[in-house]
């Protein structure tokens, strides 16, 4: 299909694209600069202090806890900070800066109340407002009706943030089951995570992206353990100031790793029938320099798994059949490890620098037997392959930032460096042995190694110019270099040829940003972004000298938002965003992966990028002590990718990508919290729509069908120290154009008792399924597919924690956020689409 291109409709040029970016970044920077000289000049560097007391019945004199208690700028109505008071009714609210502030409380049964002028100073930071008498109001309410003591899942303005450190239910486990107890998403058997239904989602590490995820996403999550992970942020409408991709949305998880002032650690260990993992962290920071070092390791049991697969298609003779069952055992290991430096040079002046490095990777073991009945040929054979494996995954992330803060308050600038690459080594040893067709029967190894070198540079600009109307802006280079490395065997008139070659592509991203938030009427609030990417991307096989691509491209992505928020903490919000999201390697690398003969794999390299856009339509509300938050969405993508099954008229198959056509999907999402004396119960879901046209290998074809899932989770407070957790979770088949992939259920608890510096917790997972059976189906007019496989899954686990030191946290995170490449499934290591039998 003919692309015309922005370049070409511009008479653009990508190199001349490129240069007019950093000059017209550059420009506007100068002009800024010139328009407010001495801006906020009277301001200096600001301390920053804390604003304390204690709330209290003013009839009683008891105290209040769990009130909800929030500060903002004299003269403003943006929230600068909330929190809920203590039990015994004392709050405080931590790194406040300097300047005058209006101190709003509210609870259940009683008068809301506004303290106006609490001011903080240079001479006096620490404000201590003693105790502060609460109204009860005339209306009668439920008396046991208490907000929860810390938020599990927040729902702010632009993104939704889900507590994993308050979990008791995830110790031991990895980030794909924190990932499934997140609203919005969901992580099936393998780990592939989606986000409303889609996996074309961007995943960050402490807001920038991580070579670990260049590859195989599913494999990198069962990596990483989920004591690592302080929280996690999903944001559905990404503004201006984020990369393209990631057309579903941006999930960003945030660890434990901060910089301190003092020296501190922890240490958890956690060990189970199933999982067991070891993560440690040493903080030290004095004055303006600081580090952080962390170390992990995980390792997963070998597990058996039973594969069964059966396929029947259609000839002129007949039909054809081919089955195979077996047995296959994988085991996991992974480790990663990091150390972080900050440094503030002064007030004004500061650099950071951290590096990474991680490897994980897993061995497989099974034996199957097999049938093949192909009456248009006259063939009938009996065949057993035992296959062994080694996938490894290893690599590392260095990145830089240099931030300069102006005398004006929110005015910065900064750069960020990032550096990042990632080996993705996988080889397959296979021995096949056939009854009758003995020409087939081979010792071979099916070998691909692939290496991925990323590079980033970007400049960002804020200017605030005045408290209600900010710019923000900036530019981005993204040059990335993959290689593939591969060796396999070609199935050619009854016999197997041997094909080495390496596939290298190229993809360069430059792009350019403004975002303009302000507020109508002090009351909405607006953020209205336009962001511009160039992309050039070539392609081509060393060797053979084929499989050549080459294109350039460029995309306007506009986004605005509009937000309103009512007393009581109620938000309405509306959005819009365009989206691009382009194919990676694992999507577009021509190795054909003949592990299995009948039922192999390939990428595509002459695919396109999908166009998605999305209008969105948010409301939260608390009423009643239930706290509310929903969703409708619209989302219309053009040349969506999906994974599909080819049959040749021999019976071999092939599972590729192609862009089949358009997707349409409308979808709703809600999520509901109550809270009762120390029970608080949670529960919600998501439903949208599946209605995709298009046309493969020539053949129109449509689907219109729908997903949905379901979960609840809660916790129950003992004491103040003794608390448990429970979650489950339920997700329908996933559709494709040709089928669906397997349903998804899991449910566990978990229990956590906290010491002084130290807790100890129990996790129990599926006790009544020791296994579990999933199964998938795609079909045609000419052909039906089917395959299911089982692992053990019932799971028990001891996690200890172990704290040390008594600091002040001060989190930094890097300007990197490359969040424009579209990532893989499960089984997709450098080029390898998922095998549909699997």
């Amino acid at each position: 299909m003919e692309r015309v291109t922005l370049f070409y409709k511009y008479n653009l040029k990508p190199m001349k694209v490129r240069y007019r970016l950093l000059f017209i970044f550059f420009m506007m920077y100068s002009f800024l600069q010139a328009q407010f000289p001495g801006a906020g000049m009277k301001k200096g560097p600001e301390l920053k202090g804390k604003i304390s007391g204690n709330l209290v019945d003013s009839l009683s004199g008891e105290p209040v806890g769990y009130a909800t208690l929030s500060i903002k700028k004299s003269g403003s109505n943006i929230v600068s900070d909330g929190i809920l008071s203590e039990e015994n009714g004392d709050f405080v609210f931590h790194d406040v800066k300097t300047g005058k502030y209006t101190l709003e409380i509210s609870f259940l049964g009683y008068s809301d109340k506004i303290i106006s002028n609490v001011e903080t100073t240079l001479r006096s930071p620490d404000i201590q407002l003693g105790k502060i008498k609460l109204v009860p109001s005339n209306i009668l309410l439920d008396a046991v009706e208490i907000v929860e003591e810390k938020t599990l899942i927040e729902n702010k303005i632009d993104k939704l943030v889900f507590n994993a450190e308050n979990d008791a239910s995830i110790a031991g486990g990895d980030a794909s089951d924190v990932l499934r107890k997140v609203p919005l998403l969901t992580v099936d058997l393998n780990g592939n995570v989606s986000l409303r239904g889609s996996q074309n989602v961007r995943i960050l590490i402490n807001g920038k992206p991580s070579g670990m995820f260049s590859g195989n996403v599913a494999d990198a999550l069962k990596m990483f353990p989920a004591d690592q992970i302080k929280k996690v942020e999903v944001i559905t409408s990404p503004s201006a100031k984020y990369d393209g991709e990631g057309s579903a949305g941006i999930i960003n998880i945030i660890t434990k790793k901060q910089q301190i002032e003092g020296v501190a650690g922890n240490v958890n260990a956690s060990v189970g029938n199933r999982q067991n993992s070891l993560f440690s962290n040493l903080n030290a920071g004095r004055g303006r320099f600081g580090s952080s070092l962390s170390g992990a390791i995980f390792y997963s049991v070998p597990l058996d798994g039973i594969t069964e697969f059966y396929r029947e298609d259609n000839t002129r003779a007949g039909i054809r059949t081919i089955s195979q069952n077996g047995i296959q055992e994988t085991s996991r290991l992974g480790g990663n490890g990091s150390v972080n430096l900050f440094y503030d040079f002064n007030g004004f002046n500061s650099l950071t620098s951290s590096f990474s490095v991680r490897g994980f990777g897993f061995d497989n073991d099974g034996s199957l037997n097999g049938s093949i009945q192909d009456p248009s040929f006259g063939i009938t054979d009996l065949f057993t392959r035992k296959n062994t494996g080694i996938t490894a995954n290893n690599g590392f992330d260095w990145n830089t930032d240099y931030t300069k803060k102006f005398d004006k308050e929110g005015q910065e600038f900064s750069v960020a460096v990032q550096y990042s690459k990632q080996n993705s080594d996988q080889d397959n040893g296979i021995i096949e042995d056939h009854v009758n067709l003995k020409a087939l029967n081979r010792d071979s190894k099916i070998v691909n190694d692939g290496d991925n070198h990323e590079t980033t540079i970007q400049f960002d600009y804020v200017h605030p110019f005045n408290k209600s109307v900010k710019l923000e802006t900036g530019v981005k280079g993204v040059i990335r270099k993959i290689i593939s490395d591969y060796s396999t065997d070609v199935l050619e008139n009854l016999s197997f040829r041997r094909v080495s070659d390496i596939y290298e592509y190229d993809q360069d991203v430059y792009a350019g940003y403004a975002s303009l938030n302000f507020y109508i009427m002090k009351k909405i609030g607006v953020n209205a972004g336009l962001r511009y990417e160039s992309t050039g991307i070539s392609g081509q096989s060393q060797i053979e000298q084929s499989n050549s691509v080459k294109n350039n491209y460029g995309n306007i992505l506009p986004s605005i938002t509009l937000s309103r928020t009512f007393p009581k903490f109620r938000t309405l919000k509306v959005a819009y965003t365009r989206r691009i999201q382009r194919p990676g390697l694992q999507f577009i690398n021509p190795f054909n992966n003949t592990s299995d003969f009948l039922n192999r794999v390939e990428g595509n390299p002459y695919l396109s990028p999908e166009l998605v856009d999305q209008i969105e339509l948010s409301y939260n509300i608390t009423f009643w002590g239930i706290t509310t938050f929903s969703s409708v969405y619209y989302k219309n993508t053009k040349d969506i990718i999906e994974q599909v099954l080819l049959i040749d008229n021999t019976g071999l198959s092939k599972n590729t990508f192609q862009n089949i056509g358009k997707n349409q999907a409308f979808g709703l999402n809600t999520f509901v919290s109550k809270t009762i004396n120390l029970f608080t119960f949670r529960t919600g879901g998501n439903i949208y729509s599946y209605d995709a046209s298009g046309v493969i290998n020539g053949t129109p074809i449509a689907r219109k069908s729908y997903e949905y899932n379901l979960f609840f989770n809660g916790e129950f407070k003992f004491t103040g120290t003794l608390k448990a957790d429970f979650f489950g979770f339920f997700r329908s088949p996933v559709r494709t154009i040709q089928g669906d992939n397997p349903a998804f259920t899991i449910y566990g608890m978990g229990i956590r008792k906290e010491f002084k510096k130290s807790s100890i917790g129990l996790t129990l997972i599926e006790p009544f399924n020791e296994d579990k059976f999933f199964r998938s189906n795609i079909s045609n007019d000419q052909f039906t597919q089917k395959s299911s496989f089982s692992i053990p899954f019932r799971s028990i686990g001891i996690n200890y924690r172990l704290k040390f030191g008594n600091v002040d946290f001060k989190e930094r995170k890097s300007k990197v956020k490359n969040t424009d490449i579209k990532q893989g499934n499960d089984n997709q290591n450098q080029g390898m689409p998922t095998n549909n039998n699997q």
